[in-house]
């Protein structure tokens, strides 16, 4: 049975081309009546797809129109559906977040890859991190810190020097930016069940904003993160080259 898909694409010349090909060798259609939903782009339109369509139990299947592409398979177009029938699922959840402002207003967000406390004015930040309820690191002198999942642990989390976790592991990171004092802590790891709270002290000297896959909250007050297991995104890789693989494969080079 031939498999109903549904394209979509990042607003890039060469991503567009790609769909106007795709779609009229493959048809298309609606994402809710579809099959699989095949992204082309690069890795911030992925995580945009992926947010976007959380509430449907439809996989995404992502071709790389875009720089890095790791959450992306390469792009081909004559061999589509053998490789979408071919292909292997990741199932991963996301990380939910809940911030508080300096206005008052509570937010909420979802990220897949990390939440990320920034300094948002010239001084450091410092922060106080709570895991569970306990205090576990009375002050951080940071630029920053964020929490990260597997699948997101060789993004930013990589950049600064986190540790790369095993697609599947039940743990999530906790890294520093630039960490001044504690000037040796190299960040931690948390199980999956865990709820991280960050206070952010001395908030009006020094402001901290909030990101969650690039949604920024500004002059936050304290950020708790914990992993959101009521969702599951699903995410389809060609065989030998899924999110496993390419953690190790990051490691090695």
């Amino acid at each position: 049975m031939r498999l109903k898909i549904a394209f979509v694409a990042s607003d890039v010349p060469s991503a567009q081309t790609a769909r106007a090909a795709l779609v009229g060798r493959f048809g298309q259609v609606p994402e809710d009546e579809a099959d699989v939903i095949v992204a082309l782009g690069g890795d911030g339109f992925m995580l945009h797809t992926m947010h976007r369509t959380q509430n449907l139990d439809t996989p995404v299947y992502g071709m790389n129109r875009g720089t890095v592409g790791f959450l992306m398979n390469e792009y081909s177009e004559s061999d589509l559906p053998e490789r979408l029938a071919a292909a292997e699922e990741e199932v991963i959840n996301p990380l939910s977040m809940r911030a508080e402002a300096s206005d008052g207003t509570i937010h909420t967000a979802l990220a897949i890859n990390e939440v990320s406390l920034l300094r948002a004015g010239p001084q450091a930040a410092k922060l106080r991190i709570t895991i569970n309820g306990r205090l576990r690191l009375q002050e951080l002198v940071c630029d920053g810190a964020l929490v990260a999942t597997p699948a997101g642990s060789t993004a930013y989390n990589y950049s600064a020097h986190g540790p790369i976790l095993p697609i599947g592991s039940d743990v999530l990171a906790i890294t520093a930016v630039a960490a001044f004092r504690p000037r040796r802590w190299r960040g931690a790891l948390v199980p999956k069940s865990a709820t991280v709270r960050f206070d952010v002290m001395e908030p009006d000297k020094r402001p901290v904003m909030a990101d969650a896959d690039s949604r920024w909250i500004e002059s936050v007050l304290w950020v708790e993160i914990r992993s959101e297991t009521s969702i599951a995104h699903r995410i389809l890789f060609d065989p030998g080259h899924g999110l496993e693989e390419r953690l190790l494969r990051e490691q090695f080079t």
